[in-house]
């Protein structure tokens, strides 16, 4: 699918954020609006919501600008700024940690793209980076990683972590520190080991580190089949961070994988019972795993970049609806915000330079 063809399905998308945002900047809603499993605290669908706002505000700025996208952007960046920080919901549901990952990835992308350097937002901002990367500090786990979950012994410090929750926010890490946003050293050096820990031989990312990695039988969560999304994160994630065993090579193999194995991403849209599909993929893995797998086309030589994002665009256009949204769980408005920035996201870093000022 050539880049020409993908302009048409970004502004419908754009479309779709800017017709769902509500008058205070905000995207998604606060409240249960799905039917999802039983047992989360109300406080988790606004963290959710917060998280998706962040996604909403990089892929606004992502695109070219129109006067009405610019205001929308700027609208969206002051709520991010300005809402309340979300707390954890009860002693097992940690989901919190979801706007503390997504807001701290928005407000360092921002602050480090060319919108606002300067500006009345640029120290909004700055706090807003700066509450979040408290809020991660405070629930890094001891294993040095962050998740949404937590096991007992329930306590203030967290005793469980994922491979790419702790991935996708370690590039950001990285660059809030240069950007001297007062990001400690150790917190990277231990999400660093973490991510490191989790790589398994099979090329996969363990969904968590165990003592002993689960992979048993023909179909497992730890099978690279089952760790599609978590593969180009986690490789993303640790080539940025300058990780020399995640070679060019590491990266194509991932990448193959991911659009080899397809198949298995497609059955798990849209399910709506977590990891319902085969090697236990679920279906919020779906635009999350394509927007990496297009940041990891961006680490390859450049003579190899328009071949594999002309395969990935397919898989992403073909999900959209004729609203210019789209959706990979259940139908939640924080969800479909979030599903539709990631398929923005994902088809801009295979555009033009011009196109994308990122």
């Amino acid at each position: 699918m050539a880049r020409e063809d993908v302009y048409e399905h970004v502004d419908r998308a754009v479309a779709y954020l800017l017709e769902h945002q509500a008058e205070d900047g905000s995207f998604g809603r606060r409240a249960p609006d799905c039917l999802l499993e039983v047992g989360f605290a109300l406080e988790t669908y606004y963290s959710w919501q917060v998280a998706a706002q962040g996604l909403a505000c990089m892929a606004l700025a992502a695109v070219p600008q129109t006067p009405r996208r610019r205001e929308a952007l700027e609208r969206g960046v002051r709520y991010l700024c300005t809402t309340r920080l979300a707390e954890r919901g009860s002693d097992w549901d940690n989901d919190g940690v979801w706007s503390a990952l997504y807001g701290t990835v928005a407000c360092i992308e921002l602050l480090d793209g060319p919108r606002f350097t300067e500006g009345p937002l640029r120290d909004p901002l700055r706090r807003r980076a700066g509450e979040f990367l408290a809020q991660l500090e405070h629930s890094q786990a001891l294993s040095g990683g962050w998740a949404y979950y937590d096991d007992p012994p329930f306590d203030v410090v967290p005793t469980w972590a994922t491979s790419f929750c702790t991935a996708l926010v370690l590039p950001a890490l990285v660059r809030g520190r240069e950007l001297g946003l007062g990001v400690e050293e150790r917190m990277i050096e231990r999400a660093l080991r973490y991510v490191r820990r989790c790589a398994l031989p099979n090329g996969a990312y363990a969904y968590d580190l165990t003592a002993v990695t689960r992979l048993g039988g023909v179909e497992h969560i730890n099978r690279v089949e089952g760790s599609l999304g978590r593969i180009q994160v986690c490789n993303w994630a640790l080539a940025r961070a300058g990780v020399r065993q995640v070679t060019v090579d590491v990266l194509r193999e991932g990448l193959d994988a991911f659009l080899s194995e397809h198949g298995f991403l497609d059955h798990a849209r849209t399910r709506p019972i977590p990891h319902e599909g085969f090697h236990a993929n679920a279906g919020y893995f779906y635009f999350f795993g394509h927007y990496y797998a297009a940041l990891v086309v961006g680490l390859l030589p450049e003579e190899e970049r328009e071949a594999y994002h002309a395969r990935l665009r397919p898989h992403l256009c073909k999900t959209q609806w004729k609203s210019g949204g789209t959706a990979d769980f259940l139908d939640s408005a924080s969800g479909n915000a979030a599903s539709t920035s990631f398929l923005i996201l994902a088809l801009e870093a295979g555009l033009a330079p011009e196109r994308s000022p990122r």
